[in-house]
């Protein structure tokens, strides 16, 4: 079995990454894709991964968590099941669950407090390069202060390694940090199974994990700063950005995710997917599973919609079977990857950054930093879930059970709930 490497660096230096290419990685990284067996293919499961971890990048605390755990996933998919990590599923789960419980000795070292090792001058400079510490293993074993002090004691020096052993929590927290990067993946389109929600549910693996539904979502602020972003792009550059207010808009406006702009094997959206019943306008959309829906359209939508078309030469609003894309390149190619419309929406996200930092809005603009195109769905449902029936929230964002919603946009409720009762007294009233 090949010797493991790190192939994330520090919290600070990860954060100057970009998102969807490699420009920024160190060479010493970039290198040590060459030592798996698919070096194409160990690129591109390290780039969903490191999308997973920009989510969560605003917090460097969970951003170290999270990372020791996924990257030792990753590590372990490419070099010890030889599968990429998309394609893992519950057996290949179990597998990896029981490597943590049991990792081989190569696997396994003293705590060490450097990823990669600095060559150059006292200062750092743009000259320096940097290597992959040896030292460095995903799993580490500990010391206590009393054992360290019995060996400085005695002639060696050295204390007795103890066998690496796992605890019950580090196991929780495993679960849950590879059943949340699944999520991601399922979120973003890129996979449709995560593989440890299928684990047994009175399997031992989850005997201390707590299930619980996180929804990222921007503050109303944090929204209000990126629609007025884009609209102010699409002001300065109508040619180029019009498309990309577009795109925010339809996003945000109708719950939807990334591949129901991109379109299917089975299906393209375009403009005569937007159909009017009587007052009503619907989106209609092939999902998840080729199962066809509709989403409700609001009103308050409708004047980007127009504008947007007014940018293309086309009537007002759709016609009944119109057949122009709803997409296109801006050399009139048919359609977007969904890469693209992730870095357009990155776009507009890191431009309300800057404009938060000149106001002096720099906490709002570190959690922003976190959010990816699929924190739009979730903003939107959570905005409006005070506003709407439950029912018909499900029924737009196409959730199989009413409890999926619930969970995750209704739960938020709490302190509304709670407040609603602080003031009532027993007696007296």
């Amino acid at each position: 079995m090949s010797q493991p490497v790190p192939l994330f660096d520090t919290y600070k230096n990860f954060q100057f990454l970009t998102r969807h290419n490699l420009d920024g990685e160190l060479p010493a990284v970039l290198a040590a894709f060459e030592r798996f067996a698919n070096p194409t293919e160990a690129m591109d499961d390290y780039s969903v991964v490191k999308l997973f971890l920009k989510s969560y990048a605003a917090n460097q605390a969970t951003f170290n968590s999270y990372r020791t755990h996924v990257e030792r996933l990753l590590l372990w998919s490419l070099l010890v099941c030889k599968k990429p990590i998309l394609h893992l599923r519950r057996q290949d789960a179990e597998a990896f669950l029981e490597f943590c419980l049991n990792p081989p000795d190569n696997w396994v070292g003293p705590v060490t407090k450097s990823r990669f090792i600095r060559i150059g001058g006292r200062k750092k400079a743009d000259s320096d390069t940097f290597v992959i510490n040896p030292d460095w293993r995903p799993f580490n074993y500990t010391v206590s202060k009393a054992t360290r002090k019995l060996a400085d004691e005695t002639e060696s020096g050295m204390p007795e390694i103890q066998a690496y052993q796992m605890s019950q929590t580090t196991i929780a927290q495993v679960f849950t940090v590879c059943g949340s990067f699944y999520q991601f993946c399922i979120d973003e389109d890129y996979t449709d199974a995560n593989p440890f929600r299928a684990v047994k549910q009175k399997s031992r693996y989850k005997q201390s994990v707590v299930s619980q539904v996180t929804s990222r979502s921007l503050t109303q602020l944090q929204w209000e700063f990126v629609i007025e972003t884009a609209e102010q792009m699409a002001e300065q550059e109508p040619e180029f950005h019009e498309r990309t207010l577009f795109i925010l808009t339809t996003l945000f406006s109708m719950y939807l995710r990334v591949s129901d702009l991109t379109g299917r094997d089975n299906w393209q959206p375009t403009m005569g997917s937007f159909k009017k019943a009587g007052d009503n306008w619907w989106f209609h959309v092939v999902g998840k599973g080729n199962k066809a829906a509709k989403v409700s359209v609001r009103d308050s939508y409708l004047p980007y919609l127009v504008r947007y078309r007014s940018t293309l030469g086309l009537t007002d609003l759709p016609y009944p079977g119109e057949q122009t894309p709803l997409l296109s390149a801006l050399d009139g190619r048919t359609g977007l990857s969904g890469r693209r419309i992730r870095e357009l929406v990155q776009m507009v996200f890191d431009a309300a950054c800057a404009r938060m930092i000149a106001e002096g809005l720099q906490e709002d603009c570190d959690a922003l930093r976190a959010a990816s195109l699929h924190w739009l769905r979730h903003t939107s449902a959570t905005l409006d879930a005070p506003f709407r029936d439950m029912k018909d929230l499900q029924a737009d964002l196409r959730h199989e059970s009413l409890s999926t919603t619930q969970d995750s946009y209704y739960d938020s409720l709490d302190d509304q709930r709670a407040s609603s009762i602080k003031a009532i007294p027993i007696k007296g009233r």
